[in-house]
């Protein structure tokens, strides 16, 4: 791959951090990285197709596993970065309440209205929630009544925007979104670990992926990820 701008592949869910981390990590790295935000599937089936990215930040194991299972990454980089929590929001000016227990009424909260969600079948974000609701015993009740959307940053959308009165998305994205309030937080046991590994593409021979890679182990940006409400799962390293 041509040396031109560094190109990193992040999941929809970490823009607020990412673009912070990008920003303060410049200098060390000796650019800032031009970054392209999607769901974790489809930035993985882009790759696959052969798109210039030199990094990939994953929302979920899977798919950074379905790239490295086609040795289309460089393992020896692969790295489990940061946590996150998967939470019930409404719109911040909603007055509905909720209790996430097994069996709770989510249908009833809905009414007529749509549970925002990112795809149930590829984005990490809607697989969690799936999960969750179906350990919960209450997917069968709210299957119909999913709008399903692109990326987790899409679904956010239609509850901030108030065309749906309640959705399942990260934790850091309600943070992010001063027009949306959580009503509760999925139990952790109800669904998979959440997981953001990060790798160099293996196609790539950009000289700025491997600074940018050990500046994201920082404690700079350990800080920047935590103040978004992020995990930070990889040992802090100097900076």
């Amino acid at each position: 791959m041509a040396q031109g701008k560094l190109t990193v592949f992040a999941a929809a869910s970490l823009k607020n951090a990412l673009d912070e981390v990008n920003a303060a990590c410049a200098a060390d790295v000796g650019e800032k990285a031009t970054i392209s935000y999607a769901g974790s599937s489809a930035l993985a089936r882009q790759i696959e197709q052969g798109a210039p990215a030199d990094v990939f930040i994953s929302a979920d194991l899977a798919w950074m596993a379905y790239l490295s299972e086609r040795n289309l990454t460089r393992k020896d980089t692969e790295l489990e970065l940061l946590g996150n929590r998967i939470v019930l929001v409404a719109p911040a000016d909603s007055t509905s309440a909720a209790e996430i227990v097994p069996g709770f009424d989510l249908a009833g909260l809905l009414g007529d209205g749509k549970l925002a969600m990112a795809n149930v079948d590829a984005v990490p974000a809607g697989r969690y929630g799936k999960a969750a609701l179906e350990k919960l015993g209450v997917w069968a009740s709210v299957e119909a009544d999913v709008a399903q959307a692109e990326n987790v940053r899409a679904a956010l959308a239609l509850v901030s925007t108030g065309e749906a009165p309640a959705g399942i998305v990260y934790q850091t994205d309600a943070a992010a979104d001063p027009k949306v309030r959580i009503l509760a937080t999925f139990p952790q046991e109800t669904h998979p670990p959440i997981v953001y590994p990060v790798a160099q593409i293996a196609a790539s021979t950009h000289e700025a992926a491997a600074p940018f890679l050990d500046c994201l182990q920082t404690g700079k940006a350990r800080a920047l990820f935590e103040k978004q409400g992020f995990t930070v799962l990889a040992p802090v390293a100097s900076n």
